[in-house]
């Protein structure tokens, strides 16, 4: 950690910390903002006696700890037994404030924090951030502050103003690697494992999902003691639950296998995360059967095929590999010896029985149960590559398969026609280093974007599109925006030219023609949002900027570069498809668009933009994205974003084409479409 004076307002003091970070200087008991406040942010709950039960009234001074003066407790706490010495340990880092707020969460079956889980996650990391950090740096204890903050910001990666605060304690404490204080350890492990196999460091591999599988029995034991017990009612379900003896004993211990049951579910899915990782257990096997073969361990090699095999009995390709282990093997040993991992089948056998008492029992008391399918999903198998060796001369020419790669919703095809003759092609998908990828000059004109530009400064708001938020990623800029059909009203209304409003729209047309086009798509692609956005530099806030202007993200997915992972699942906007950014200027600082792997560091490509410029893209993990931060001036654009489901079309864009057909009745002196503009509007 790097030394910080203890002098007045110095940079590493509790009061200069709490202000860097944007909270201000918190005094005796609740922190105050010295800057904009923060809306996502609870009320500082205030300090009490140390020793007092939750919720005590009396206020007392937050203050360090010391032989008299114990950790504060800080109202609103969560009361009741201590947690599993696991649990404690996890938590051994925070000061006993917060530990008690996270004791009910740490406390709570796994099937209840299925149903409760985000709401919850939520709560306590709000608490965390607010009153946690606050707290902790106050105390100058800035790298458990970073841990805490690290810690959130993995369970709601899209929470762009932690990750701030993530940069701004990295730069004052000197800390690079944070610690996740709610991570699991086999997951930790299995990740480090295919890190480790990624880079053909197979005995390393090996060593960390060994020690990710042993990890994954144990937690499966503590998950499924944490369901006895009593089982809790939704609020005031109780009051309408009427039951026998044996029905309320026989729904007792169903809800017991249900919750049990979804261990599975719980352990494959990261924290903060909805959706369980697919296909979690089988692929540790799947893994370790290629490893232990690149090593020369066939005995073990076999097992772990085996092992997979029992989850996916007829893949062809693990069945091939298992079969050329065979014939490694056949000369000095039977194969048929050789037996699929023991805790592998009596897991499996454990979870159909489970499976099948669950079905006679929603059957028998008349309750729906949906299979948590997470074991036995499909996966593209690792497979023993041809010619790796001279051993391998003579083995079957099999191709190797590394870590299973994200699949498309489509079929991957580009290239086709771009149907306008002034548009200029500059870079494909290959060019760009990347998937349903393209570059195009010329969309529109010089001319057109100047008038775009004059449209922009008349209709814009700060905040538009951002749920009224002027800086939504960055305090270092503004934002402003604003849609099709609201220029379309300006223009109606004569507040801008109605020709110039129009171009908007025609605009918009057109560049979704051609993102229809070159992708060839064999349907329709329609609007899912369309906005127009300019992003402004503030003057005296760009000196030593390390922020992005836009972070790193992709726009139906949440990206979680820890996992390399993308989880479509909300809040993002899953049912888009493809994006596009068509740009209308070029005299600015700054402002580049940019394409990352999935660990969202390693940059692809890099874009500037002009006018004219359009980058379009599929929508999903396979396309991480972002915007460098604008130094000076400003950069404007027409951000769309597709969807092939008409479910989900922009409803301001059906509204837009029924003015747009009005205006065009209009002026062609037909009235058969009887319909009042400013009714639409």
């Amino acid at each position: 950690m790097l030394e910080h004076s203890r002098a007045g307002e110095a940079r590493g003091s509790p009061a200069a910390v709490g202000k860097f970070i944007g909270l201000g200087d918190p005094g005796p008991c609740r922190a105050t903002h010295s800057g904009p406040a923060r809306s996502t942010l609870p009320p500082d709950p205030p300090c009490c006696p140390a020793g007092c039960r939750a919720g005590a009234a009396s206020a007392q001074h937050c203050s360090a700890p010391g032989p008299s003066r114990p950790w504060p407790v800080c109202p609103g706490c969560c009361t009741g037994a201590s947690p599993p010495q696991a649990q404690t340990d996890k938590m051994a880092g925070f000061p006993p404030c917060l530990q008690q707020q996270l004791v009910g969460w740490a406390q709570m079956p796994p099937g209840r924090r299925a149903v409760a889980g985000d709401e919850r996650n939520l709560e306590c990391g709000a608490f965390i951030r607010r009153a946690g950090l606050a707290c902790l740096s106050r105390l100058n204890q800035l790298e458990e502050a970073a841990d805490a903050a690290h810690t959130f910001f993995m369970a709601n990666p899209e929470h762009m103003e932690m990750q701030q605060d993530i940069e701004n304690y990295k730069t004052m404490t000197g800390k690079v690697h944070l610690v996740d204080r709610e991570a699991k350890a086999h997951m930790e492990n299995y990740s480090t494992g295919v890190k480790h196999y990624d880079q053909e460091e197979y005995a390393l591999a090996i060593e960390s999902l060994e020690r990710a599988l042993r990890g994954y029995y144990t937690a499966d034991v503590e998950c499924r003691v944490m369901c006895e017990g009593p089982q809790r009612f939704e609020e005031y379900e109780y009051l309408e639950y009427k039951a026998d003896l044996y029905e309320a004993i026989a729904d007792h211990y169903m809800q017991i296998l249900v919750c049990q049951h979804e261990c599975v579910r719980e352990l494959a899915t990261r924290p903060g995360r909805l959706s369980p990782i697919e296909n979690y257990l089988p692929l540790h096997y799947d893994y370790l059967q290629f490893a232990y073969y690149r090593v020369g361990e066939y005995v073990k090699a076999l097992e772990c095929a085996k092992s997979y095999l029992l989850f996916h009995p007829d893949d062809e390709a693990v069945l091939e590999n298992a079969d050329y282990y065979n014939s490694l093997l056949e000369e000095t040993m039977d194969p048929e010896t050789i037996k699929p991992r023991e805790e592998a089948a009596k897991f499996l056998r454990r979870h159909k029985l489970e499976s099948d008492l669950l079905q006679m029992g929603a059957t028998g008391l008349g309750f729906v149960y949906t299979e948590p399918v997470t074991t036995c999903s499909s996966s593209l198998p690792l497979q023993v590559p041809s010619g790796v060796n001279s051993e391998l001369a003579d083995g079957p020419a099999l191709s190797l398969g590394k870590k299973p790669a994200p699949k498309m919703d489509r079929e991957v095809r580009e290239g086709g026609s771009l149907l306008y003759s002034d548009v200029q092609f500059i870079y494909n998908s290959q060019q760009l280093n990347g998937t349903q990828r393209v570059l195009l000059d010329n969309v529109i004109s010089e001319e057109e974007c100047q008038e775009l530009r004059r449209v922009a400064n008349g209709i814009m708001l700060a905040g538009d599109g951002y749920r009224g938020k002027s800086s939504p990623h960055t305090p270092n800029e503004k934002f402003e925006g604003a849609t099709v059909l609201k220029a379309l009203k300006f223009g109606y209304e004569g507040r801008v030219p109605l020709k110039s409003a129009r171009l908007f729209y025609d605009v918009s047309e057109k560049a979704r023609r051609i993102v229809e086009s070159y992708f060839r798509l064999n349907s329709t692609l329609y609007f899912s949002y369309t906005h127009m956005v300019c992003r402004t530099a503030l003057p005296g806030q760009q000196e030593k900027r390390n922020d992005l202007s836009h972070p790193i993200h992709a726009d139906n997915c949440l990206l979680d570069p820890e996992a390399s992972e993308c989880w479509k699942e909300p809040p993002a906007y899953t049912f888009r498809d493809y994006s596009a950014l068509l740009y209308m200027n070029t005299d600015f600082e700054g402002g580049e668009f940019i394409f990352t792997e999935m660990d969202a560091k390693t940059v692809t490509a890099s874009i500037k933009p002009k006018c004219g410029r359009m980058i379009s893209f599929s929508s999903g993990g396979e396309n991480p994205h972002g915007v460098k931060a604008v130094t000076k001036g400003q950069r404007c654009a027409v951000a769309l974003w597709f969807t092939l489901d008409p479910l989900y079309r922009e409803l301001e864009r059906i509204q837009a084409d029924e003015v747009i057909a009005t205006l065009d009745q209009e002026r062609l002196g037909a009235s058969d479409l009887n319909i009042n503009p400013k009714d639409e509007l």
